[in-house]
């Protein structure tokens, strides 16, 4: 299952269901079956303090990913903190859709639970290849 939870009244994620859809389908491109995915939205200053907190990060950052899985195996569980104020400025910063962004982070999400980097320049180049493909599968969800 897969569960979308906001910690912010002005933010509500439109079309859950064909979202979810094309989460799954992504998941199932990378041989991977998702059993439970929470996906919460908060703030900047949630989101420092989660990095603070869990990672000993003193930063900004748009999106937190936390693996709950203990097997390694082909079914995906994890909480995947979204801070929506991060999410607006990187689609500012990057002239692009807020939309397009949203799919993003929700795509690098998931993809790190594919087991998916972003360390390296190589893994990076991978992970945004792997994001622009999940952007197409979500968008075309949308469509149907």
């Amino acid at each position: 299952m897969i569960y979308f939870n906001s910690e912010l009244k002005s933010f509500k994620l439109g079309n859950k269901q064909k979202i979810k859809d094309g989460l799954k389908l992504v998941a199932e491109k990378e041989g991977k079956k998702i059993d439970e995915l929470n996906y919460i939205f908060v703030d900047d200053n949630a989101l420092l303090e989660i990095n603070k907190q869990f990672l000993a990060h003193e930063t900004f950052t748009d999106i937190i990913t936390f693996d709950n899985n203990d097997d390694d195996n082909e079914y995906i569980e994890g909480d995947i903190f979204i801070s929506v104020d991060r999410v607006k400025e990187n689609a500012v910063d990057f002239n692009v859709a807020f939309q397009d962004e949203i799919y993003r982070v929700l795509s690098h999400g998931l993809l790190h639970l594919c087991g998916y980097g972003d360390k390296s320049e190589g893994e990076k180049v991978i992970m945004r290849q792997k994001e622009d493909a999940a952007i197409e599968i979500l968008r075309s969800q949308l469509t149907h």
